[in-house]
């Protein structure tokens, strides 16, 4: 059905159970394709981690009428742009590009949502290209490492234990055969959001989606099961050895993730909290613990609001000379506190709310970032109407709903913690990211 017109999108569903979504945003004769599929890494199982990734790589492999590297080319030939990124929730793939063009990607796409390719010679070629980035982005950077570590410590039932790029020794076993169960499986347009966003109308997105997606019959999708972390009952400590130039420390508190827009409060005091502490350069932690007692030479803090997954508050930072891991973890946790015991101002937290709804609200100048909110709030069990009013949770989050989030959910039976022991470095050259590595 079609969407509201107050909202200005268009919203209709294809027989076949993929869900369109188009927003006009006449200002350039450009538009964003962007489709993404409910399912990441989070719905992988033991022994074939990693092939949500790699799938992702072989979706440039070629169909039975696209050869090899020829959508890239074309997308390029017409001027335009294109990626493709993995995370734990979805898997995405978009092109910008001149609006008078859209006919020929969604064509591209909906050939290879349903005609992929498997040439064994392809996905052994691939499957070293996703092997070396891991060595590059994962086990050669020692903070990447202490974040993998954090999550795997962190979460015991749940799959957002296991990294998005995968277990090594998963890479080194998978097969070609793994990569098609898993397209085949989890690749349909039921499973699927078409997100376009740009100079073009809904009625004719729809007429074209359905000459190229609606021509695609769907399947029965595997069922999900819930894999619910159990309650933490107690305080939990990991050290990781790298070769590293500084000392780090991760803090990870388990925390509610959104849930219902309209029902729920903490979330949104949990969001405010994280800006109040890493806003910007006045945030409490680089003002006290970097310009004030000079603890550490970096800080931060973050909280993942919309998530098919369980959510961690985290904390970070790298200790400053003459100083330790364990002055900096004293010294964010003190900060937690402090909002606990004495709580924010009035017009600190109206500061902190204005910059944040003005940075969200400036980042739909770019119809890529407009395409990636809404479908990241539909992947994730939500309506892409919910993003004005999420903004508007968030602004009338109080002083006293900030101050009880952090008394709430910062103590040790939450909390994970991740050291990095660093190691000498050894001598060698700057590496460069492995040929033909696409995700983001």
């Amino acid at each position: 059905m079609a969407g509201a017109p107050a909202s200005g999108v268009f919203e209709r569903t294809l027989p076949n159970g993929m869900k369109l979504i188009v927003r006009e945003d006449r200002r350039a004769p450009t538009v964003v394709h962007l489709v993404l599929y409910r399912v990441g890494s989070m719905d992988e199982v033991n022994g074939t981690t990693g092939v949500a990734h790699v799938l992702e790589h072989m979706m440039f492999k070629g169909t039975k009428t696209v050869p090899a590297g020829e959508f890239s080319r074309r997308v390029a030939a017409l001027g335009g742009r294109e990626n493709a990124f993995t995370t734990r929730d979805y898997t995405g793939y978009f092109q910008q590009i001149g609006s008078r063009h859209l006919p020929e990607v969604m064509k591209l796409e909906a050939d290879r949502m349903s005609n992929l390719a498997f040439e064994s010679g392809e996905f052994d070629k691939e499957i070293k290209v996703v092997m070396e980035e891991r060595r590059l982005r994962t086990d050669d950077r020692a903070q990447a490492l202490v974040y993998e570590q954090l999550m795997s410590t962190a979460f015991t039932a749940s799959p957002y234990r296991v990294p998005v790029i995968g277990w090594m020794s998963d890479l080194e076993s998978m097969h070609a055969s793994d990569a098609l169960a898993w397209y085949r499986r989890w690749y349909t347009p039921s499973n699927a959001i078409l997100v376009v966003v740009g100079d073009v109308s809904g009625e004719e997105v729809y007429r074209l989606a359905e000459r190229t997606y609606g021509r695609i019959e769907p399947h029965a999708l595997p069922e999900r099961k819930p894999q619910t972390e159990p309650q933490q009952r107690g305080l939990r400590r990991a050290w990781v050895e790298a070769p590293a130039e500084n000392p780090y420390v991760i803090l990870g508190f388990k925390v509610p993730r959104l849930a219902d827009v309209e029902r729920d409060n903490e979330p949104f005091a949990l969001e405010v909290l994280a800006a109040v502490l890493d806003a910007d350069e006045n945030g409490r932690l680089t003002r006290d613990i970097v310009r004030g007692s000079r603890v550490a030479n970096q800080v931060g803090a973050s909280y993942g609001l919309v998530a098919r997954g369980p959510a961690l508050f985290v904390l970070d930072g790298t200790p400053a000379k003459g100083h330790s891991t364990a002055d900096v973890e004293k010294a964010l946790r003190a900060e937690i506190a402090r909002i606990a015991r004495d709580g924010v101002r009035e017009d600190e937290l109206r500061r902190i709310k204005t910059q944040y709804v003005a940075g969200e609200i400036y980042k739909r100048d770019s119809i890529m970032a407009q395409a990636m909110e809404m479908g990241s709030l539909e992947i994730s069990g939500f309506s892409h109407a919910d993003d004005d009013r999420i903004l508007e949770r968030i602004r009338a989050v109080t002083p006293a709903q900030v101050q009880a989030a952090a008394g709430r959910y910062f103590g040790d039976d939450a909390l994970t913690v991740v050291t990095l022991l660093p190691q000498p470095l050894a001598d060698k050259a700057p590496q460069k990211a492995p040929a033909g590595a696409r995700h983001q």
